[in-house]
């Protein structure tokens, strides 16, 4: 055996066998697939019954509750036997939690939001994009009785958050058409860019200032301000952002919140080894 073969043999083995990237259904596990769309869909819902989970995914109640008796069993769901409603578990948590050990981001940045919350007077959150919508890291909370709220492992659409437009700005318009192409644009005010060229010269002004803003183009009355974290090859892997009610970051406000948060992404970008362009 060659060098190469022996090498390619080597990585087959430690991850993924000789036909990996084959997607067709040999390589999928049915069951397993739909064990996942009742979790996936369970977490979206505030609870639910057996039928109300069966029925939203017209399943077999029999074969929705297997799945769950099966989950809860490891402890992914649990189960109100007062309401007779079923519910994302603390192991479900704990899984997802793994996500953040593969980087130092989140630990970088964690100082560095707190910092930025206590010099704006508003949350701060952290976010990536993850298949084409922003995800929600980590968040440190104003004290404020009015503020912005985000829980780790939230999702939203880029085009109408102030993290997804500072990450989509350091994309290439080719990337950021397939994103706008596979999710759209929706409307969620009056406010939201959902005109595609609109979309290309807001990112334009993000470019060239250095942050982006949602002025209420995701809820009204809230504004959020946000700047790109670089790697070390210099591409954008996250965002940083504070967001709060536009009564407390009017316009006079804007520019001066921008400088500190662009501060603090070149901060992350700093800890976590990056280099900062433009």
């Amino acid at each position: 055996m060659t060098d190469s073969k022996a090498v390619e043999t080597q990585a087959r083995g430690r991850g993924r066998p000789r036909a990996w990237h084959d997607k067709s259904d040999q390589n999928t596990i049915k069951s397993l697939d739909r064990a996942m769309a009742v979790l996936e869909r369970l977490s979206e819902m505030s609870g639910a019954t057996l039928s109300e989970l069966s029925d939203d995914l017209d399943q077999a109640p029999a074969s929705v509750y297997r799945v769950l008796y099966t989950l809860e069993a490891r402890g992914i769901v649990d189960f109100d036997p007062g309401a007779q409603t079923w519910h994302i578990g603390a192991g479900a948590f704990l899984i997802g939690s793994r996500f953040l050990r593969r980087t130092s981001l989140v630990d970088r940045a964690r100082p560095v939001l707190r910092r930025l919350m206590q010099a704006t007077g508003e949350t701060a959150n952290l976010g990536i994009a993850q298949d084409g919508l922003v995800l929600f890291l980590s968040q440190v909370e104003t004290q404020a009785t009015i503020r912005a709220f985000f829980a780790p492992g939230t999702m939203s659409p880029m085009h109408a958050s102030g993290i997804g437009k500072a990450l989509l700005a350091q994309m290439g318009a080719g990337q950021v058409a397939g994103i706008v192409e596979r999710h759209g644009l929706a409307r969620f005010t009056d406010h939201t860019l959902t005109d595609p060229d609109a979309l290309l010269a807001d990112l334009a002004q993000v470019r060239a200032r250095g942050y982006a803003i949602d002025m209420e183009e995701k809820n009204i009355g809230m504004r959020c301000i946000a700047s790109p974290i670089f790697d070390v090859h210099g591409e954008a892997v996250a965002g940083i952002s504070v967001s709060g009610p536009a009564s407390r970051i009017p316009d006079a406000a804007i520019e001066k919140m921008g400088s500190d948060v662009i501060d603090a992404a070149h901060e992350v970008t700093r800890g976590i080894g990056g280099r900062s362009i433009g």
